[in-house]
C-alpha cells in the first residue's frame, strides 16, 4: 500500500476556524480539506437543512418534463416509468411511480429484463409500452444515450422524458425533456446527482405545482438515501442534504420493504455503510438472479406483512448471488493463472457460462486481488457482454471510449462501466483495451494508496474528539470518514491473529504514555510478524465504536501497519 498524507492546510486558515469554530487543529485541518472555511461553511456541513437544495426548476428541460406530465395527468394518460434493473433503477422507479400515483391511477412501471433486454431502454419495452396505450415514458437512470430507442418511441406516438446522470453523447435523444445535470448547457449547479436524485428533483418540482414543499416529500428519501449511497456518488452538497434526510427516514420511519430488509439484521442505528452493505445487495440480488420487478414490489409495498414476505424472498436470492460469485470469482482466477498473464496492466477474463448478473461483482473482487482495470466478459444471446471496474485515479470509461470501434455498445462511469462487442471482436478489443491502459495509466496507480488525512498520538483520541468526528457523516466519495496515521506504536503484548484462517489482526496498542487501545486489522492477519517482540510500528486507521458486554468504547479500525 501506498501512504499518502494529505497536504496541510494554510496555517492561516487553520487558526482562523478553529477560533470560529472553538474546536481543536486536528478537526479544524479535517473541516478545511473538505472545503470547509468558515462559520458558515461549517454550520451547513454540521447542519445539513432541506432549505439548502435548489430549485428545480435550475434543470435544463424541468418546465418542460413538468408540463408534459400536468398535460397526461389533464388526459387521463397512461404513464410507464421505466427504469434499470439496479439499485439505483429500482429505487427510481418505485419513487416516481409512487409519487405519480397520489396524482393519478394511471401509471404503470417497467424494468428490463437483464438477460433478454440488456441495460438501459429497449425496443421491447417500448412495444410493451405501445401494445398497452401507454402515451409517456418516463426513463429513469437510464437514456441519455437511447437515441434509436426514443426515435422508435416516436413513431409509434410515445412521447419520452429522459431523468439520467450518466455522461451524454456528442448527441442528446430527441425526447420531451431530458433532465441530466452533465449535459453542457445544463446549468443545474449541483452535477452529481444519482438517477433517483433525479427522480426526486422532478417530483419536486411537480409537488411545487400542488403547493408543496419538500418537507412535504421527505417520505422519499429512504430510497434516495439508498441510491445515493449504492452507486457511490459524492457526498457533498445536495447530495449531502438527500443522504442525510434520507438516513433519519431509514432509522425512523422507513417504507414497510426498507424496513423489512432491516429487520434482517440485529441492529438498532443504520448509517450510509449499512445501507450500502446490507439494503443494497439485496435490492441488486433481485435483477441479478431473478428480475428487477421484485426489487420495485418490495419497494413499493404498503403491507408490511406483504413487505416480509418479499423481503425474505430477495433475501433468498442475495445467498443464491453470494454463493455464484464466489464460484465465479474462485474459477476466474485460476483462469488467471492459467493463462498467466500477470506482466499485463489489465484483466480481462471470458467463460460463456458465467452468470451475467455477478460478472460486475467478480469484476470489483479481481481488481482487489490484481489491482489493475478489469473486465470480465460472458456471453450474453449471440454477443458478449461485460463489467468493467478501474482502479482510483484511472477513468476506465475513457479507457473504453477509445477502444469503441471493437465494441458494440457501452456506457458507465470512471470507475465502472459496461458493455458489449461481437465474440469474433473479442481478442482484438483485449489488446485494444491493454495497449491503451499501458499508454495512458500512470505506473503509481497500479499501487493502492491510504490517503491519510492528518498524523496524530492516541492522546488525541477522546470522547469529545469522536463525538465531533460522527458528525461528520454520512460518508462517501467526497467526504469519506477520517483516515490518520500514527507513530512510535507498540502492541502490550496481547497481539494475535482472530477469526476464520486467522485472517484478521487484533493488537492494543500503546504510544509513549499509558494510553492504549484496541486495534481491529481486517486482512491484515499476514502482519503479525510487524508487531511481534513488541517492535516498534506505525499504523493508518480510522476510529469507530465497539460494544463489548454492554460496554462502548473506542477501537482503531486499522487499514495497514508497516
Amino acid at each position: 500500500m501506498r501512504w499518502t498524507l494529505k497536504p496541510k492546510p494554510e496555517p492561516s486558515k487553520v487558526k482562523a476556524l478553529k477560533e470560529a469554530l472553538n474546536v481543536d487543529d486536528i478537526t479544524a485541518n479535517l473541516l478545511l480539506q473538505r472545503g470547509i472555511e468558515s462559520f458558515d461553511d461549517a454550520k451547513n456541513f454540521f447542519r445539513p437543512s432541506l432549505e439548502h437544495l435548489h430549485d428545480p426548476y435550475l434543470m435544463k428541460d424541468m418546465d418542460k418534463a413538468v408540463s408534459r406530465i400536468e398535460a397526461a395527468f389533464a388526459n387521463n394518460e397512461n404513464i410507464l416509468v421505466y427504469g434499470d434493473y439496479d439499485v439505483d433503477g429500482t429505487t427510481s422507479v418505485a419513487l416516481m411511480s409512487s409519487y405519480l400515483k397520489t396524482r393519478t391511477p394511471q401509471v404503470a412501471t417497467y424494468i428490463p429484463d437483464r438477460y433478454d433486454e440488456g441495460y438501459g431502454v429497449s425496443f421491447k419495452g417500448i412495444d410493451f409500452a405501445s401494445d398497452n396505450d401507454f402515451s409517456l415514458i418516463i426513463a429513469l437512470d437510464c437514456g441519455i444515450k437511447a437515441l434509436d430507442k426514443v426515435a422508435y418511441a416516436k413513431e409509434k406516438n410515445i412521447d419520452f422524458i429522459i431523468c439520467d446522470h450518466h455522461r451524454p453523447g456528442d448527441t442528446i435523444p430527441d425526447a420531451v425533456a431530458v433532465l441530466d445535470a452533465k449535459q453542457s448547457d445544463c446549468n443545474y449547479p449541483y452535477k452529481e446527482l444519482c438517477g433517483c436524485g433525479v427522480g426526486f428533483k422532478l417530483i419536486q418540482a411537480l409537488a411545487s405545482n400542488e403547493g408543496k414543499t419538500v418537507e412535504d416529500l421527505t417520505e422519499y428519501l429512504d430510497l434516495v438515501a439508498t441510491a445515493i449511497g449504492a452507486d457511490i456518488v459524492p457526498i457533498t452538497g445536495e447530495n449531502r442534504v438527500l443522504a442525510y434526510y434520507g438516513l433519519q427516514v431509514v432509522n425512523s420511519n422507513p417504507r414497510p420493504g426498507i424496513k423489512a430488509i432491516l429487520e434482517q439484521v440485529n441492529k438498532n442505528e443504520f448509517t450510509i455503510t449499512d445501507v450500502v452493505f446490507i439494503v443494497a445487495p439485496r435490492i441488486n440480488a433481485a435483477g441479478r438472479m431473478k428480475h428487477g420487478n421484485y426489487a420495485v414490489t418490495l419497494l413499493t409495498e404498503t403491507n408490511e406483512d406483504l413487505a416480509k414476505k418479499y423481503a425474505a424472498e430477495i433475501n433468498d436470492y442475495n445467498l443464491d448471488r453470494r454463493e455464484t460469485d464466489k464460484l465465479i470469482t474462485e474459477e476466474a482466477l485460476q483462469l488467471i493463472e492459467k493463462l498467466n498473464e500477470k506482466d499485463r496492466l489489465t484483466t480481462v477474463v471470458y467463460q460463456e457460462n458465467w452468470h451475467k448478473g455477478v460478472i460486475g461483482i467478480v469484476a470489483s473482487r479481481l481488481t482487489e486481488t490484481y489491482y489493475r482495470p478489469t473486465l470480465v466478459f460472458t456471453k450474453s444471446g449471440d454477443k458478449l457482454a461485460a463489467s468493467a471496474r478501474s482502479v482510483v485515479g484511472f477513468d476506465v470509461y475513457n479507457a473504453l471510449e477509445a477502444c469503441s470501434e471493437h465494441i458494440e455498445q457501452f456506457g458507465g462511469h470512471k470507475y465502472a462501466a459496461g458493455l458489449t462487442l461481437k465474440e469474433e471482436n473479442y481478442e482484438a478489443f483485449k489488446q485494444a483495451f491493454e495497449d491503451v491502459v499501458s499508454k495512458t495509466i500512470e505506473p503509481r496507480l497500479l499501487v493502492p494508496e491510504i490517503k491519510i488525512d492528518a498524523q496524530i498520538n492516541l492522546e488525541d483520541i477522546t470522547p469529545k474528539f469522536y463525538r465531533i468526528l460522527k458528525q461528520f457523516a454520512p460518508f462517501g466519495p467526497g467526504n469519506m470518514m477520517p483516515v490518520f496515521m500514527t507513530e512510535n506504536l507498540k502492541d502490550t503484548g496481547y497481539g494475535k491473529c482472530v477469526g476464520e484462517d486467522d485472517k484478521h489482526l487484533r493488537v492494543t496498542v500503546k504510544q509513549d504514555n499509558n494510553i492504549s487501545f484496541v486495534g481491529i486489522g481486517f486482512g491484515l492477519g499476514d502482519k503479525l510478524d510487524v508487531i511481534k517482540n513488541r517492535a516498534t510500528f506505525s499504523a493508518v486507521y480510522s476510529i469507530d465504536e465497539n460494544e463489548w458486554q454492554g460496554a462502548v468504547f473506542l477501537q482503531l479500525k486499522l487499514r495497514d501497519i508497516k
